[in-house]
């Protein structure tokens, strides 16, 4: 048995986690041999008690490792192990790295420069449109936004990733099979083709209490830094943002309206030494070395005319629609006779490249 197909069967072993496999694996020097392992032998090791000794060796009698590895080659994904050069350094580092990664699409040096941007489920327009923008200046930088696929501000991280054609990566708390929540079917498939979907469950593995904060450990473990966008004091962002800690890694908190139960755990950050955020500049100046303001995109102002920057075709009416003065949300849809959500994410758009600003009341202008 190959050692990539033996800590396939490993992770399937219930008892038996990253630490135990690592605790293995320096006793007794590879994944194969621990599966041929006896009882008494394995309860030699330092942390193996019991539970654990017998569960590995009735491993054989409790997996179908064979029909793990059709679903592997069915789906169309692969096992990335530590030994291999794409495993995220980042996550490398930690103290219990999973012991194998479950990827469709695909894992890039690039990705040693990703921040995770997580926030609440239940959100308000404001946390959405936060993350968005954030996310999609970010990806447009280069940098690749990592999130857990879940509603609210996971979904907005994702989707202003992949408007700016930039890198995303979702760490499911799931099988890589199961698609949660359903109706981010379409969404995931982006983000495999822009990016990867990853996960350390085996298939069909459903989402449950214990399985999103073991996914949170991964989310702050291969990234720079994470950012909250919204979150309530019980959000399971925050776990994210405590791991991020513990690793040593930027923690960022966006503040919101204080008297938003939604903002009471961003504000709970800042207060214990988050750094606040209110733009992907704050972002950016914790790490001058990886983006120096020299190497980033100028703004029109700054270049005396627009940027030269390629717009789509909704992108360029929307902008063709606009004037110098105030123009309503409202009668750009009805000018152009545009689906609404196209209009608004052409407008997203134009607000990032820093074609055109918007003020309040949901009215738009050109920068120059």
């Amino acid at each position: 048995m190959e050692p990539r197909e033996a800590l396939v069967a490993l992770n399937l072993v219930e008892h038996v986690g990253p630490v135990r496999v690592r605790q293995l694996l320096e006793h007794f020097g590879d994944a194969p041999s621990i599966l041929q392992a006896s009882r008494s032998q394995l309860l030699q090791v330092r942390g193996i008690g019991e539970e654990t000794a017998e569960a590995i060796a009735a491993w054989e009698k409790n997996t179908n490792l064979g029909a793990e590895l059709k679903r592997i080659t069915e789906f169309g994904c692969r096992i990335v192990i530590q030994d291999d050069p794409e495993y995220p350094e980042s996550l490398r580092q930690i103290y219990d790295p999973p012991i194998v990664l479950y990827v469709k699409g695909d894992l890039s040096p690039k990705d040693k420069n990703a921040v995770a941007m997580v926030g609440s489920r239940m959100t308000t327009y404001y946390g959405l449109e936060v993350a968005r923008k954030l996310a999609y200046q970010l990806a447009y930088l280069g940098v690749t936004v990592v999130s857990g696929g879940a509603r609210g501000i996971d979904t907005a991280a994702h989707q202003g990733a992949l408007s700016a054609k930039g890198r995303t990566i979702a760490v499911l708390g799931t099988g890589i099979n199961q698609v949660t929540p359903p109706e981010n079917a379409r969404l995931f498939e982006q983000i495999a083709a822009n990016g990867a979907l990853i996960t350390q469950f085996p298939f069909n593995r459903p989402p449950d209490k214990q399985s999103f904060p073991i996914r949170n450990r991964i989310v702050a473990g291969m990234t720079l830094g994470t950012v909250v966008v919204e979150a309530n004091l019980t959000s399971g962002a925050l776990i994210t943002a405590n791991f991020a800690n513990e690793y040593g890694r930027q923690v960022f908190a966006v503040p919101g309206r204080i008297d938003s139960p939604r903002s009471k755990g961003c504000h709970d950050l800042i207060k214990k030494g988050a750094k606040l955020c209110e733009s992907v500049e704050d972002i950016l100046s914790e790490f001058e070395y990886l983006f120096p303001a020299s190497n980033r995109s100028p703004s029109a102002g700054q270049t005396g005319g627009l940027p030269a920057l390629e717009l789509s075709e909704n992108e360029q009416k929307v902008y063709d629609a606009l004037d110098h003065e105030e123009v309503g949300i409202d009668d750009v849809i009805r000018k152009l006779g545009l689906p609404s959500s196209t209009v608004s994410v052409a407008l997203l758009s134009l607000e990032m490249k820093r074609l055109i600003r918007q003020l309040p009341g949901k009215v738009f202008v050109k920068n120059t």
